[in-house]
């Protein structure tokens, strides 16, 4: 008798662990079932807002792009000028002395020195921020010809951090022989097509490629001569035929 009862106290424990265990499954599914429910429009909320976050941050690039694309950056210029007025004849004279260019008062919206504080024998750079695009692009063509001081485009600090990470990049370009440069926040390379130079010094130092040109001018001019006669043979034979007719 204890022995049966043992053997169904067993059985009962075995069905009670196996039930608590069913129902603690149902009751998470069913919490979990809940939550999911809950988070889900949540979920696609925070997705929405995430794509109207990214859509502002490109408006608000194209906005900072924008407000700069009249503005170039002059380095290199000597900080003696007293007053605006004086660093705008300086960079008159500059440009009229390095690239033949006359540069209007009212040609100039904003111009002034960047940074707070004067660094000694180190001029700060110079802010110039133009009325008009076609007088940039102007300056920004004819750059090279500038003697001592160099000309930028005022460029975003996301744009400036993207262009100091690039320069690792451009050298080991350079060292391949590669032509590299960086176009605004991007890398262009052009890789040096050094086959196709290989085949031209080929065919043009090669004597055995110089008998082929060669004979394939002499069997094509056999040609156009043997065609040329038996052309003038069919003429001939007609004129024959129609004189005796």
């Amino acid at each position: 008798m204890d022995i049966q009862f043992q053997m169904l106290f067993d059985h009962m424990k075995v069905e009670m662990q196996k039930q608590t265990i069913e129902l603690r499954e149902s009751i998470t599914k069913n919490i979990m079932d809940r939550i999911e429910e809950k988070l889900t429009p949540i979920i696609k909320e925070i997705e929405k807002f995430r794509q109207q976050i990214s859509k502002l941050k490109k408006e608000v690039e194209y906005l900072k792009r924008e407000k700069k694309s009249n503005n170039i950056v002059i380095f290199g210029l000597d900080e003696d000028e007293k007053s605006t007025s004086e660093l705008f004849q300086t960079i008159q004279k500059v440009f009229k002395s390095d690239l033949n260019m006359i540069l209007e008062e009212n040609e100039v919206n904003r111009l002034f020195r960047l940074g707070k504080n004067k660094v000694v024998n180190k001029p700060r750079p110079v802010l110039c921020s133009l009325t008009n695009g076609w007088k940039k692009d102007e300056i920004m063509k004819n750059k090279k010809s500038l003697k001592k001081v160099y000309v930028q485009e005022d460029y975003t600090k996301e744009v400036l951090d993207k262009r100091k990470a690039l320069l690792p990049k451009l050298q080991e370009e350079k060292k391949k022989g590669n032509k590299v440069y960086i176009k605004y926040d991007q890398l262009i390379v052009k890789e040096a097509n050094i086959n196709t130079e290989k085949r031209k010094r080929e065919l043009s130092t090669s004597p055995q490629s110089h008998t082929k040109v060669q004979n394939k001018k002499q069997e094509t001019l056999n040609f156009i001569k043997t065609n040329r006669k038996n052309a003038f043979d069919v003429m001939r034979s007609r004129s024959n035929s129609l004189t005796l007719t």
